[in-house]
Protein backbone atom coordinates (compact mmCIF):
# COMPACT_ATOMS: atom_id res chain seq x y z
CA UNK A 1 0.00 0.00 0.00
CA UNK A 2 1.69 3.34 -0.83
CA UNK A 3 1.75 6.43 1.25
CA UNK A 4 -1.19 8.11 -0.40
CA UNK A 5 -3.28 4.90 0.04
CA UNK A 6 -2.41 5.12 3.45
CA UNK A 7 -3.23 8.63 4.06
CA UNK A 8 -6.71 7.80 2.14
CA UNK A 9 -7.29 5.20 4.90
CA UNK A 10 -6.33 7.62 7.56
CA UNK A 11 -8.67 9.64 6.58
CA UNK A 12 -11.57 7.04 5.56
CA UNK A 13 -11.68 5.35 9.30
CA UNK A 14 -14.69 5.53 10.91
CA UNK A 15 -14.48 3.18 13.97
CA UNK A 16 -17.77 1.11 15.12
CA UNK A 17 -20.31 4.04 14.65
CA UNK A 18 -20.51 5.34 11.62
CA UNK A 19 -23.59 7.49 11.65
CA UNK A 20 -22.16 9.15 14.77
CA UNK A 21 -19.53 9.72 12.74
CA UNK A 22 -21.45 11.56 10.11
CA UNK A 23 -22.81 14.03 12.31
CA UNK A 24 -19.52 14.90 14.13
CA UNK A 25 -17.63 15.81 11.40
CA UNK A 26 -20.75 17.30 9.13
CA UNK A 27 -20.50 19.29 12.46
CA UNK A 28 -17.26 20.27 13.06
CA UNK A 29 -16.76 21.38 9.24
CA UNK A 30 -19.81 23.39 9.56
CA UNK A 31 -18.53 24.93 12.33
CA UNK A 32 -15.02 25.59 11.16
CA UNK A 33 -16.41 26.42 7.97
CA UNK A 34 -19.07 29.21 9.28
CA UNK A 35 -16.67 30.09 11.95
CA UNK A 36 -14.24 31.07 9.33
CA UNK A 37 -16.96 32.90 7.53
CA UNK A 38 -18.14 34.94 10.08
CA UNK A 39 -14.81 36.33 11.72
CA UNK A 40 -12.11 35.97 9.07
CA UNK A 41 -13.12 39.93 8.04
CA UNK A 42 -13.41 41.22 11.62
CA UNK A 43 -9.94 39.90 12.27
CA UNK A 44 -8.55 41.51 9.14
CA UNK A 45 -10.04 44.72 10.15
CA UNK A 46 -8.56 44.48 13.37
CA UNK A 47 -4.76 43.28 11.32
CA UNK A 48 -4.66 45.95 8.71
CA UNK A 49 -7.14 48.57 9.02
CA UNK A 50 -10.53 49.81 8.42
CA UNK A 51 -10.74 50.23 5.03
CA UNK A 52 -8.71 47.66 3.78
CA UNK A 53 -11.01 45.06 6.09
CA UNK A 54 -13.73 46.66 4.10
CA UNK A 55 -12.48 45.36 0.82
CA UNK A 56 -11.34 42.37 1.87
CA UNK A 57 -15.26 41.39 3.71
CA UNK A 58 -17.16 42.40 0.27
CA UNK A 59 -14.73 40.37 -1.62
CA UNK A 60 -14.44 37.51 0.72
CA UNK A 61 -18.73 37.31 1.85
CA UNK A 62 -20.19 38.83 -0.99
CA UNK A 63 -18.76 39.18 -4.52
CA UNK A 64 -16.09 35.80 -4.37
CA UNK A 65 -19.14 34.31 -2.42
CA UNK A 66 -21.18 35.04 -5.60
CA UNK A 67 -18.38 33.42 -7.73
CA UNK A 68 -18.44 30.85 -5.52
CA UNK A 69 -22.13 29.94 -6.14
CA UNK A 70 -21.50 30.10 -10.00
CA UNK A 71 -19.00 27.90 -9.75
CA UNK A 72 -21.31 25.56 -7.14
CA UNK A 73 -24.23 25.91 -10.00
CA UNK A 74 -26.34 24.59 -7.61
CA UNK A 75 -26.04 21.00 -7.96
CA UNK A 76 -24.71 19.97 -4.61
CA UNK A 77 -28.40 19.26 -3.56
CA UNK A 78 -29.71 17.69 -7.06
CA UNK A 79 -26.54 15.52 -6.58
CA UNK A 80 -26.81 14.46 -2.85
CA UNK A 81 -30.20 13.56 -3.42
CA UNK A 82 -29.34 11.61 -6.77
CA UNK A 83 -29.78 8.51 -5.28
CA UNK A 84 -30.66 6.41 -8.24
CA UNK A 85 -27.57 6.98 -9.99
CA UNK A 86 -28.99 8.94 -12.70
CA UNK A 87 -25.36 11.09 -13.46
CA UNK A 88 -22.09 9.41 -12.08
CA UNK A 89 -19.46 11.53 -10.36
CA UNK A 90 -17.69 11.84 -13.63
CA UNK A 91 -20.09 13.90 -15.15
CA UNK A 92 -20.28 16.22 -12.33
CA UNK A 93 -17.19 16.54 -12.20
CA UNK A 94 -16.55 17.14 -15.64
CA UNK A 95 -19.66 19.51 -15.40
CA UNK A 96 -17.69 21.24 -11.96
CA UNK A 97 -14.92 21.97 -13.82
CA UNK A 98 -16.47 24.20 -16.70
CA UNK A 99 -18.61 26.02 -13.93
CA UNK A 100 -15.39 26.91 -12.24
CA UNK A 101 -14.05 28.38 -15.45
CA UNK A 102 -16.89 29.94 -16.26
CA UNK A 103 -17.05 31.74 -12.36
CA UNK A 104 -13.46 32.70 -12.92
CA UNK A 105 -14.16 34.20 -16.01
CA UNK A 106 -17.36 36.12 -15.05
CA UNK A 107 -15.13 37.67 -11.85
CA UNK A 108 -12.20 38.97 -14.00
CA UNK A 109 -14.71 40.26 -16.41
CA UNK A 110 -16.64 42.24 -13.66
CA UNK A 111 -13.75 43.42 -12.19
CA UNK A 112 -11.92 45.08 -15.48
CA UNK A 113 -15.95 46.60 -16.10
CA UNK A 114 -16.66 48.15 -12.33
CA UNK A 115 -13.72 49.78 -12.49
CA UNK A 116 -12.06 49.34 -8.60
CA UNK A 117 -8.47 50.45 -8.41
CA UNK A 118 -5.94 47.70 -9.32
CA UNK A 119 -5.43 46.95 -6.06
CA UNK A 120 -8.52 46.37 -4.92
CA UNK A 121 -9.71 44.57 -8.27
CA UNK A 122 -6.42 42.39 -7.42
CA UNK A 123 -7.47 41.81 -3.82
CA UNK A 124 -11.19 40.99 -5.26
CA UNK A 125 -9.89 38.59 -7.57
CA UNK A 126 -7.54 36.42 -5.40
CA UNK A 127 -10.90 35.70 -3.32
CA UNK A 128 -12.98 34.48 -6.39
CA UNK A 129 -10.15 32.54 -7.03
CA UNK A 130 -10.54 31.27 -3.10
CA UNK A 131 -13.95 30.42 -3.49
CA UNK A 132 -13.78 29.07 -6.91
CA UNK A 133 -11.87 26.08 -5.27
CA UNK A 134 -13.78 25.58 -2.50
CA UNK A 135 -16.73 25.08 -5.06
CA UNK A 136 -14.73 22.86 -7.07
CA UNK A 137 -14.17 20.76 -3.75
CA UNK A 138 -18.05 21.00 -3.33
CA UNK A 139 -18.10 18.21 -6.24
CA UNK A 140 -16.34 15.86 -4.18
CA UNK A 141 -17.79 17.02 -0.61
CA UNK A 142 -21.38 16.03 -2.47
CA UNK A 143 -20.15 12.76 -4.10
CA UNK A 144 -19.13 11.47 -0.17
CA UNK A 145 -22.21 12.66 1.03
CA UNK A 146 -24.40 10.62 -1.96
CA UNK A 147 -22.54 7.73 -0.76
CA UNK A 148 -23.70 7.82 2.71
CA UNK A 149 -20.04 8.97 4.07
CA UNK A 150 -21.63 12.42 5.35
CA UNK A 151 -17.91 12.21 7.69
CA UNK A 152 -16.00 12.50 4.84
CA UNK A 153 -17.55 15.73 3.72
CA UNK A 154 -17.00 16.87 7.25
CA UNK A 155 -13.25 16.25 7.39
CA UNK A 156 -12.41 18.02 4.07
CA UNK A 157 -14.55 20.75 5.07
CA UNK A 158 -12.94 20.93 8.27
CA UNK A 159 -9.22 20.14 7.28
CA UNK A 160 -9.47 22.23 3.94
CA UNK A 161 -10.57 25.74 5.74
CA UNK A 162 -8.20 25.43 8.90
CA UNK A 163 -5.10 25.00 6.52
CA UNK A 164 -6.40 27.81 4.38
CA UNK A 165 -7.10 30.14 7.13
CA UNK A 166 -4.43 29.61 9.26
CA UNK A 167 -1.99 30.07 6.11
CA UNK A 168 -3.57 33.00 5.19
CA UNK A 169 -3.58 34.45 8.94
CA UNK A 170 -0.03 33.69 9.16
CA UNK A 171 0.91 35.58 5.88
CA UNK A 172 -0.94 38.67 7.44
CA UNK A 173 0.07 38.47 10.75
CA UNK A 174 3.98 38.48 9.48
CA UNK A 175 3.33 41.66 8.13
CA UNK A 176 2.60 40.86 4.16
CA UNK A 177 0.50 43.02 2.26
CA UNK A 178 -3.17 41.81 2.03
CA UNK A 179 -2.66 40.64 -1.64
CA UNK A 180 0.18 38.51 -0.43
CA UNK A 181 -2.02 36.40 1.80
CA UNK A 182 -4.89 36.00 -0.63
CA UNK A 183 -2.53 34.91 -2.78
CA UNK A 184 -1.55 31.93 -0.31
CA UNK A 185 -4.50 31.32 1.04
CA UNK A 186 -5.55 30.26 -2.52
CA UNK A 187 -2.43 28.16 -2.98
CA UNK A 188 -3.53 26.19 0.39
CA UNK A 189 -7.01 25.57 -0.81
CA UNK A 190 -5.58 23.89 -3.61
CA UNK A 191 -3.25 21.96 -1.87
CA UNK A 192 -6.37 20.70 0.91
CA UNK A 193 -8.29 19.27 -2.34
CA UNK A 194 -5.08 17.69 -3.79
CA UNK A 195 -5.01 16.32 0.21
CA UNK A 196 -7.79 15.99 1.61
CA UNK A 197 -10.38 14.86 -1.27
CA UNK A 198 -8.67 13.25 -4.54
CA UNK A 199 -6.88 10.19 -2.48
CA UNK A 200 -10.05 9.64 -0.52
CA UNK A 201 -12.29 9.93 -3.90
CA UNK A 202 -10.11 7.05 -5.21
CA UNK A 203 -10.64 4.52 -2.73
CA UNK A 204 -14.41 4.60 -2.80
CA UNK A 205 -15.56 1.89 -4.89
CA UNK A 206 -19.01 2.87 -5.74
CA UNK A 207 -17.80 6.20 -7.24
CA UNK A 208 -17.54 5.97 -11.63
CA UNK A 209 -14.97 8.76 -12.93
CA UNK A 210 -15.94 8.54 -15.67
CA UNK A 211 -17.49 11.60 -17.10
CA UNK A 212 -18.82 12.46 -21.00
CA UNK A 213 -19.33 15.69 -22.33
CA UNK A 214 -22.82 14.70 -23.58
CA UNK A 215 -24.04 13.88 -20.25
CA UNK A 216 -22.98 17.47 -19.58
CA UNK A 217 -25.99 18.95 -21.58
CA UNK A 218 -28.79 16.83 -19.48
CA UNK A 219 -27.34 17.67 -16.46
CA UNK A 220 -27.34 21.38 -17.13
CA UNK A 221 -30.75 20.96 -18.47
CA UNK A 222 -31.69 19.48 -14.94
CA UNK A 223 -30.03 21.71 -12.86
CA UNK A 224 -30.35 25.31 -14.60
CA UNK A 225 -33.08 26.65 -12.65
CA UNK A 226 -31.74 25.28 -9.58
CA UNK A 227 -28.29 27.51 -10.73
CA UNK A 228 -30.56 30.82 -11.46
CA UNK A 229 -32.35 30.30 -8.50
CA UNK A 230 -29.34 29.82 -6.08
CA UNK A 231 -27.54 32.66 -7.76
CA UNK A 232 -30.61 35.04 -7.34
CA UNK A 233 -30.98 33.51 -3.68
CA UNK A 234 -27.68 34.62 -2.86
CA UNK A 235 -28.00 37.95 -5.21
CA UNK A 236 -31.03 38.81 -2.65
CA UNK A 237 -29.23 37.75 0.24
CA UNK A 238 -26.66 40.11 -0.28
CA UNK A 239 -28.44 42.77 -1.83
CA UNK A 240 -28.03 44.97 0.98
CA UNK A 241 -24.06 44.69 0.91
CA UNK A 242 -23.50 45.09 -3.06
CA UNK A 243 -25.90 48.50 -2.25
CA UNK A 244 -23.69 49.86 0.47
CA UNK A 245 -20.44 49.08 -1.71
CA UNK A 246 -22.05 51.17 -4.37
CA UNK A 247 -23.51 54.17 -2.66
CA UNK A 248 -21.42 54.17 0.83
CA UNK A 249 -17.57 53.64 1.49
CA UNK A 250 -15.54 50.38 2.07
CA UNK A 251 -15.42 50.91 5.87
CA UNK A 252 -18.95 51.09 5.78
CA UNK A 253 -18.70 47.66 4.35
CA UNK A 254 -16.91 46.52 6.86
CA UNK A 255 -19.05 47.79 9.85
CA UNK A 256 -22.13 45.65 8.35
CA UNK A 257 -20.11 42.95 7.76
CA UNK A 258 -19.14 42.74 11.61
CA UNK A 259 -22.60 43.03 12.59
CA UNK A 260 -23.75 40.25 9.84
CA UNK A 261 -21.74 38.02 11.76
CA UNK A 262 -24.60 36.06 13.69
CA UNK A 263 -26.32 35.17 10.30
CA UNK A 264 -23.25 32.39 9.97
CA UNK A 265 -24.37 31.12 13.65
CA UNK A 266 -27.92 30.83 12.13
CA UNK A 267 -27.04 29.22 9.54
CA UNK A 268 -24.32 26.69 10.94
CA UNK A 269 -27.14 25.94 13.69
CA UNK A 270 -29.67 25.09 11.25
CA UNK A 271 -26.84 23.09 9.22
CA UNK A 272 -26.69 20.64 12.03
CA UNK A 273 -30.28 20.30 11.77
CA UNK A 274 -31.05 20.43 8.31
CA UNK A 275 -28.11 18.31 6.40
CA UNK A 276 -28.07 14.93 8.27
CA UNK A 277 -31.95 14.57 7.68
CA UNK A 278 -31.95 15.20 4.11
CA UNK A 279 -31.45 11.22 2.85
CA UNK A 280 -34.09 10.61 5.40
CA UNK A 281 -36.52 13.29 3.55
CA UNK A 282 -35.51 11.94 0.07
CA UNK A 283 -35.91 8.11 0.96
CA UNK A 284 -39.24 8.92 2.58
CA UNK A 285 -40.66 10.85 -0.40
CA UNK A 286 -39.44 8.44 -2.68
CA UNK A 287 -40.68 5.20 -0.90
CA UNK A 288 -44.36 7.59 -0.21
CA UNK A 289 -43.65 7.55 3.75
CA UNK A 290 -45.95 10.51 3.76
CA UNK A 291 -46.11 10.04 7.57
CA UNK A 292 -42.67 10.25 8.26
CA UNK A 293 -42.18 12.84 6.08
CA UNK A 294 -44.20 15.19 7.37
CA UNK A 295 -43.64 14.60 10.32
CA UNK A 296 -40.07 14.87 9.78
CA UNK A 297 -41.19 18.18 8.20
CA UNK A 298 -42.73 19.75 11.22
CA UNK A 299 -39.97 18.68 13.76
CA UNK A 300 -37.24 20.47 12.08
CA UNK A 301 -39.50 23.30 11.46
CA UNK A 302 -40.26 23.55 14.83
CA UNK A 303 -36.51 22.93 16.12
CA UNK A 304 -35.32 26.05 13.64
CA UNK A 305 -38.05 28.07 15.04
CA UNK A 306 -37.27 27.61 18.82
CA UNK A 307 -33.60 28.03 17.79
CA UNK A 308 -34.55 31.62 15.47
CA UNK A 309 -36.92 32.95 18.61
CA UNK A 310 -33.78 31.88 20.90
CA UNK A 311 -31.64 33.76 18.67
CA UNK A 312 -33.22 37.25 18.49
CA UNK A 313 -33.73 37.05 22.36
CA UNK A 314 -30.10 37.22 23.10
CA UNK A 315 -29.38 39.71 19.90
CA UNK A 316 -31.98 41.92 22.18
CA UNK A 317 -30.22 41.42 25.45
CA UNK A 318 -26.76 41.00 24.66
CA UNK A 319 -26.04 42.57 21.15
CA UNK A 320 -25.23 46.04 22.82
CA UNK A 321 -22.05 44.45 25.49
CA UNK A 322 -21.63 42.11 22.81
CA UNK A 323 -20.60 44.58 19.98
CA UNK A 324 -18.95 46.81 22.44
CA UNK A 325 -16.82 44.10 23.17
CA UNK A 326 -15.87 44.02 19.58
CA UNK A 327 -14.89 47.59 19.41
CA UNK A 328 -12.88 47.04 22.43
CA UNK A 329 -10.93 44.16 20.49
CA UNK A 330 -10.75 46.06 17.36
CA UNK A 331 -9.37 48.94 18.53
CA UNK A 332 -10.19 52.76 19.87
CA UNK A 333 -10.56 54.22 16.88
CA UNK A 334 -13.78 51.95 16.17
CA UNK A 335 -15.18 52.94 20.02
CA UNK A 336 -18.90 53.53 19.31
CA UNK A 337 -19.28 52.53 15.76
CA UNK A 338 -20.61 48.78 16.10
CA UNK A 339 -22.76 49.55 19.16
CA UNK A 340 -24.48 52.51 17.16
CA UNK A 341 -25.47 49.56 15.29
CA UNK A 342 -27.61 47.53 18.05
CA UNK A 343 -30.75 47.88 15.79
CA UNK A 344 -29.53 47.17 13.01
CA UNK A 345 -27.94 44.61 14.42
CA UNK A 346 -31.18 42.82 16.21
CA UNK A 347 -32.72 43.12 12.22
CA UNK A 348 -30.21 41.71 11.14
CA UNK A 349 -30.34 38.28 13.35
CA UNK A 350 -33.96 38.04 12.78
CA UNK A 351 -33.71 37.82 9.15
CA UNK A 352 -31.05 35.57 9.62
CA UNK A 353 -33.85 33.54 11.69
CA UNK A 354 -36.03 33.88 8.36
CA UNK A 355 -33.46 32.35 5.73
CA UNK A 356 -32.96 29.51 8.12
CA UNK A 357 -36.84 28.53 7.64
CA UNK A 358 -36.25 29.48 3.89
CA UNK A 359 -33.20 27.32 3.31
CA UNK A 360 -35.09 24.23 4.44
CA UNK A 361 -38.18 24.19 2.48
CA UNK A 362 -35.88 25.36 -0.22
CA UNK A 363 -34.34 21.81 0.56
CA UNK A 364 -37.61 20.43 0.58
CA UNK A 365 -38.63 21.83 -2.95
CA UNK A 366 -35.45 20.30 -4.17
CA UNK A 367 -36.55 17.02 -3.42
CA UNK A 368 -39.57 17.37 -4.72
CA UNK A 369 -38.19 17.96 -7.53
CA UNK A 370 -40.02 21.87 -8.30
CA UNK A 371 -37.18 24.23 -9.70
CA UNK A 372 -40.10 26.03 -11.33
CA UNK A 373 -41.41 27.21 -8.26
CA UNK A 374 -38.02 28.13 -6.58
CA UNK A 375 -37.16 29.84 -9.39
CA UNK A 376 -40.40 31.64 -9.68
CA UNK A 377 -40.06 32.46 -6.09
CA UNK A 378 -36.79 33.85 -6.77
CA UNK A 379 -37.71 36.00 -9.75
CA UNK A 380 -39.76 37.92 -7.86
CA UNK A 381 -37.83 38.40 -4.80
CA UNK A 382 -34.87 39.22 -6.80
CA UNK A 383 -36.61 42.00 -8.53
CA UNK A 384 -37.90 43.76 -5.10
CA UNK A 385 -34.21 43.78 -3.94
CA UNK A 386 -32.87 45.35 -6.75
CA UNK A 387 -35.48 47.87 -6.05
CA UNK A 388 -35.40 47.82 -2.26
CA UNK A 389 -32.07 47.34 -0.62
CA UNK A 390 -30.51 50.63 -2.85
CA UNK A 391 -33.50 52.83 -1.50
CA UNK A 392 -33.08 51.54 1.85
CA UNK A 393 -29.27 52.52 2.12
CA UNK A 394 -29.74 55.90 0.42
CA UNK A 395 -32.48 56.88 3.14
CA UNK A 396 -30.98 54.68 6.12
CA UNK A 397 -27.55 53.85 5.84
CA UNK A 398 -26.43 50.60 7.79
CA UNK A 399 -30.06 50.67 9.83
CA UNK A 400 -32.00 51.12 6.29
CA UNK A 401 -29.52 47.91 4.86
CA UNK A 402 -30.80 45.94 7.89
CA UNK A 403 -34.32 46.25 6.92
CA UNK A 404 -34.01 45.78 3.81
CA UNK A 405 -32.45 42.26 4.70
CA UNK A 406 -35.29 41.50 6.79
CA UNK A 407 -37.82 42.55 5.09
CA UNK A 408 -36.60 40.43 1.84
CA UNK A 409 -35.51 37.18 4.28
CA UNK A 410 -39.15 37.69 5.80
CA UNK A 411 -41.09 37.55 2.08
CA UNK A 412 -38.86 34.70 0.92
CA UNK A 413 -39.39 32.18 3.81
CA UNK A 414 -43.14 32.87 3.78
CA UNK A 415 -42.76 31.82 -0.31
CA UNK A 416 -40.64 28.46 0.50
CA UNK A 417 -42.75 27.53 3.02
CA UNK A 418 -46.36 27.77 1.34
CA UNK A 419 -44.72 27.01 -1.88
CA UNK A 420 -43.33 23.56 -0.43
CA UNK A 421 -46.52 22.25 1.57
CA UNK A 422 -48.02 23.21 -1.76
CA UNK A 423 -46.50 21.23 -3.43
CA UNK A 424 -46.07 18.02 -1.36
CA UNK A 425 -50.32 18.11 -1.70
CA UNK A 426 -50.17 18.65 -4.99
CA UNK A 427 -47.32 15.67 -5.62
CA UNK A 428 -48.99 13.45 -3.11
CA UNK A 429 -52.18 13.63 -4.53
CA UNK A 430 -51.39 13.10 -8.07
CA UNK A 431 -49.49 9.87 -6.79
CA UNK A 432 -52.52 8.46 -5.88
CA UNK A 433 -54.57 9.08 -9.12
CA UNK A 434 -51.46 7.40 -10.68
CA UNK A 435 -52.30 5.18 -8.42
CA UNK A 436 -48.63 5.35 -7.10
CA UNK A 437 -49.53 6.01 -3.39
CA UNK A 438 -47.06 3.59 -1.86
CA UNK A 439 -47.02 3.49 1.65
CA UNK A 440 -49.08 6.02 4.12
Amino acid sequence: MSLVDKWAALLMRTGKNKEKQNILWNMAGSFCYAFASMVLSFLVMRIVGKEQGGVFAFGFSTFGQQMFILAYFGIRPFQVTDGAGEYRFGDYLLHRCLTCFAALAAGAAFLWAYGYTPWKAGVIFLLVCYKVVDGFADVYESEFQRTGNLYLTGKSNTFRTVLSVGVFLSVLLAGCPLVWACGAAVTAQLAGVAVFDIPVRRRLPSVDIKGSMERTVPLTKATFLLFVSVFLDFYIFSAAKYAIDAYMDDVASGYFNVIFMPTSVINLASGFVIRPVLTYLTEDWEKGKYREFVRLLCGISGIIGVLSILAVALAWILGRPVLGILEGLLGASYAGSLTGCHGAFVLVVLGGSFYAILNFYYYVLVILRRQRVIFGIYMVLAVLAFVLAPAMVKQDGIKGAAFAYLALMAVMAAGFTAGAWICYGVGRRKRFEEGRSFRT
